[in-house]
């Protein structure tokens, strides 16, 4: 009998010689252009900060670029740190319903091994993209169960969609692909043990999912063998990292359209750095405002939170009311819901320091309970009523999370976007090269023009 992951390379290989539709493959640019924005942004910032450190140590010559610097390194080495930056801000692209973190894997996978073999954009591109396709699958067969048993799905899955990625890239032959997935499978890891503090590791991640594809595909190239079963085995990526019991089926199923559906024109981009289930909160708490609720006089604020997200924003209660750090409120429902009422906004700055005590004290004014009927991870919604001391009563509420497919943004919003996040670490003439290295890198023979722009850095 055929292995998953033998059929799932099969299918990938039998995808070689097509062309993305166009409708993908500007999506797909406009992803990867915003991935490398919040990178770059990631890069100056406090969260950001131990990767910087990190870069000098790592960064010893080589053929890949790391954001925000201008020294280069191994693959290996900048697919942890690009992937790592592309997180940290948890202000990079989402596919909710697989709640799946997709380009902070492949873009910096993709990136990596693309520069270290000379690829073209346009293979660079459709690595990226084929790795999103196969990500968004895993999560959708088994949709909040990798988090249900303690696992962040983007990394345990991300590191078998990394080697994938870079396997094409390396034109791996199909047993070497299948090894790869298995070496991949060995090296998958990212616990939730990190939302008891909130902790900066989190970004770590999908760094290491990318940095663990890389040495897989690697590995395979070099003779290394991995199990086939790496998908549907007794201790396999389901059975071992997540609680669904139909997890395998349903992928197999998943797989017969790879190629002609397409998942990543989905995915959700984000306009707020923090947890993407806050987003709906942090919209609806501003239509409170736009009611006429004032600040100075709320008396209560209730929340009503989709089952599924409440242990990410809202479990422990006593830690989301008082994060240790700005970091960590990334995660806070009340805090987050608080800054966006007294403060008008929830940006960079936000989660730069603690939250001030006029927000903490708001937030403490907050309780939340379980939102009826939520089709939670398949649309992220939010309800919010807050009360007034002068008996006034004010309701909001948000059916889906804004940049998902049912409320998708214009392109030009998503590249003012990475034009505000990349001039954090570059000069505006950099910013503009980037810009157009990334939205026509398909039509390049190469990656050196974006290497270029991302080693033109400020100091």
């Amino acid at each position: 009998m055929t292995t998953l992951a033998r059929q799932l390379v099969r299918r990938l290989r039998s995808l070689a010689d097509n062309e993305l539709p166009e409708s993908v493959a500007q999506a797909a640019r406009l992803h990867l252009t915003d991935a490398i924005g919040v990178g770059l942004a990631a890069s100056r910032s406090t969260a950001g900060r131990a990767y910087r450190r990190l870069t000098d140590r790592v960064a010893r010559g080589g053929p890949c670029s790391i954001f925000g610097s201008a020294q280069s390194a191994s693959a290996v080495d900048a697919a942890l740190v690009n992937g790592g930056l592309i997180h940290s801000l948890e202000f990079d692209d989402t596919h909710t319903g697989s709640i799946m973190h997709g380009s902070a894997v492949t873009a910096a996978a993709s990136l990596a091994a693309g520069q270290s073999l000379g690829a073209s954009g346009k293979a660079m591109l459709k690595a990226y993209v084929h790795g999103w396709e196969v990500l968004a699958r895993i999560g959708l067969a088994a949709p909040g169960r990798f988090h249900a048993a303690g696992f962040q799905a983007t990394s345990v899955a991300g590191t078998l969609a990394s080697a994938l990625v870079c396997a094409e890239l390396m034109r791996l032959d199909e047993d070497q692909t299948v090894h790869a997935l298995g070496i991949a499978l060995s090296q998958s890891s990212g616990v939730m043990e990190f939302l008891s503090n909130g902790s900066s590791v989190k970004s770590l991640n999908p760094g290491w999912a990318a940095h663990g594809g890389v040495y897989a595909a690697l590995l395979a190239d070099s003779g290394m063998t991995g199990p086939e079963t790496s998908l549907d085995g007794r201790w396999g990526l389901f059975a071992q990292f997540s609680d669904a019991s139909d997890g395998v089926e349903r992928l197999a199923s998943a797989m017969t359209d790879l190629g002609e559906r397409w998942y990543l024109p989905d995915a959700a981009l984000k306009f707020h750095p923090c947890c993407h289930y806050l987003h709906p909160f942090i919209e609806a708490a501003g239509r409170l405002i736009e009611q006429g609720a004032d600040p100075a006089r709320v008396t209560e604020i209730v929340c009503e939170v989709p089952v599924g997200a409440a242990p990410v924003i809202c479990e422990p209660w006593s830690r989301a009311l008082a994060p240790e750090t700005g970091h960590a409120a990334r995660w806070s429902l009340p805090i987050t819901v608080a800054a966006r009422m007294l403060e008008g906004r929830v940006d960079l700055a936000t989660f730069e320091t603690a939250a001030s005590g006029p927000v903490r004290a708001l937030a403490s004014k907050t309780r939340w309970v379980p939102l009826a009927d939520a089709r939670f991870p398949q649309q992220f919604e939010a309800v919010i009523h807050c009360s007034t001391d002068e008996g006034n009563r004010y309701s909001a509420r948000v059916d889906d999370v804004d940049g998902n497919p049912s409320r998708p943004p214009v392109a030009e919003r998503v590249l003012a976007k990475f034009r505000d996040n990349a001039a954090r670490a570059l000069p505006a003439e950099a910013v503009h090269a980037l810009e157009s290295a990334c939205m026509s890198i398909d039509q390049g023979t190469d990656l050196a023009e974006l290497a270029r722009a991302l080693k033109m850095v400020t100091a």
